[in-house]
This record gives structure tokens, C-alpha cells and sequence, in this order.
């Protein structure tokens, strides 16, 4: 009896079908929201699974997030993705980071102590994070890391936003924020399969159209002299096919 006992279990190890039944029935929190960036293309996409988005926006002092950018971001996810329950930002203060330069692994670990909202029922959650000090790569504006996760360099949007020859910040933090919910949406071939070949060979999981939201410099301090003169980028015919291909609108 102890032998056939071992080889049920040892079975059920090698094969998946048996694996996902186990771990299905013991999913802890959080557990749908740590994996990578595009995974839950589809969830955000589709209705099948989630009928509504909640996103936790958190930030920390002298970084508030600007209203007009949060309405422009809503109304970006309406248009593309398929959510009959809607779209909810609640938005909460935490303490300052108290460092001078921020790594993924401080954000990972910011995020892990101070979300408390993840995927329940039929509500997806999505956690963004408005940090008090720049990024350590360099010029970086903001970065999806999570398959729910995307964090804003407060520092860098608003020393590139709202100086002389600067745009203002709601328009370069509004790019930002769309920039990188456009990862968490599976773009471009991060998740969500691309209907025509349209990724830049040179910086993978973006665009290869200089004039779409989803190419690289949208993600840079580039951006803000490029937004001077210029409307906010939308995505373009390549990456909206994309995005109704998988289950959006």
C-alpha cells in the first residue's frame, strides 16, 4: 500500500494536469499578481474572467499623482480593454522612502509591505506606485515590473514636466502611466501575441513605430522634449489590432 502511495504521489509531481490542481486549491494571496510583466494580458483584455479593474495607487509625500492624468488614464483603459464593472483608482499616502536613488528591489519590496489589494472574484487589481526618488537606471521615467505592478519616478516627471520648455506634467505623467499599462496589456510581445511582426529589434517588449505610445523613448526623459509641441501619443494600428485580437475592444 506504501508503494502505491508513493507512485500516485510521484505521478502527480510529473504531471502538470495534477500540479495545477494542487496549487489552484492552494493559492495564496497575492499569488495571481507576482508573476511577469504581460502574463495577465488577456485578464485585463478579456470580461471571461475579470469583469472590473481596481488599481491601488500609492504615493508618497510631495508626489500625489495629478488629477487630470489619472482621468486621461481611465479613460485610455475604457477604450481598450473590456470591463463591464468598470475601473477604479483608490488612492492612499505611504512614508517617504528615505533614499536618495531606488532599485526594483526596493520597489519589490515597498510594494510587498504596503499592497494590501490583489485579484479577488471578478475584480482584477493592479498596483501603482508614485516613488520620491529617481530610478537607478538612469533617466528612466517610470516601469512596469510586475503582470499588476508599474511604478512612476516622481523626481523625473517632474524635473522634465513643467518648466520652460518643458510639457506640463499632466501630459508627460499621463504619457507615462499609459506607456506602461500598455506593458501590463501585453505590448508589444510581452504577452499578448502581435497580429503583424511590429516589435523593435532593438528594445524588445516596444514598438518599432517612432510615433506610437508603446516606442521606447515614451519611457525616457526623451520624452518630455518630444511632448513640447506635440500631443500625447496613442497607440497605433499594429498594437490596437494586437490588443483586439486578445480580448480587448
Amino acid at each position: 500500500m506504501k508503494k502505491l502511495l508513493f507512485v500516485g504521489l510521484l505521478s502527480c509531481l510529473l504531471f502538470s494536469q495534477c500540479s495545477k490542481k494542487d496549487t489552484t486549491s492552494q493559492m495564496v494571496p497575492g499569488e495571481l499578481n507576482n508573476k511577469s510583466v504581460g502574463a495577465s494580458a488577456n485578464d485585463f483584455l478579456s470580461a471571461a474572467k475579470y469583469t472590473g479593474i481596481n488599481v491601488q495607487l500609492q504615493y508618497m509625500p510631495g508626489f500625489a499623482p495629478n488629477t487630470a492624468a489619472l482621468d486621461s488614464l481611465t479613460n485610455f483603459l475604457n477604450m481598450l480593454v473590456n470591463k463591464p464593472g468598470g475601473i477604479s483608482i483608490i488612492q492612499t499616502p505611504i512614508t517617504a522612502s528615505g533614499k536618495s536613488v531606488i532599485t526594483l528591489a526596493d520597489i519589490s519590496e515597498l510594494e510587498k509591505n504596503n499592497r494590501s489589494q490583489f485579484n479577488s472574484g471578478s475584480i482584477l487589481s493592479v498596483y501603482l506606485l508614485y516613488v520620491d526618488a529617481p530610478y537607478s537606471t538612469a533617466n528612466v521615467l517610470g516601469v512596469a515590473y510586475k503582470n499588476t505592478s508599474m511604478v512612476i519616478f516622481g523626481p523625473t516627471v517632474n524635473s522634465n514636466s513643467g518648466g520652460l520648455n518643458q510639457p506640463p506634467r499632466a501630459k508627460l505623467e499621463s504619457t507615462v502611466e499609459k506607456h506602461e499599462f500598455g506593458h501590463l496589456l501585453g505590448l508589444t510581445n510581452l504577452g499578448t501575441p502581435m497580429v503583424t511582426n511590429h516589435e523593435d529589434g532593438g528594445h524588445l517588449g516596444h514598438c518599432n513605430n517612432s510615433a506610437c505610445l508603446m516606442y521606447f523613448s515614451t519611457q525616457t526623459t526623451i520624452m518630455g522634449g518630444i511632448l513640447l509641441n506635440s500631443p500625447v501619443p496613442v497607440l497605433d494600428a499594429n498594437c490596437r489590432a494586437d490588443l483586439q485580437a486578445f480580448g480587448g475592444k
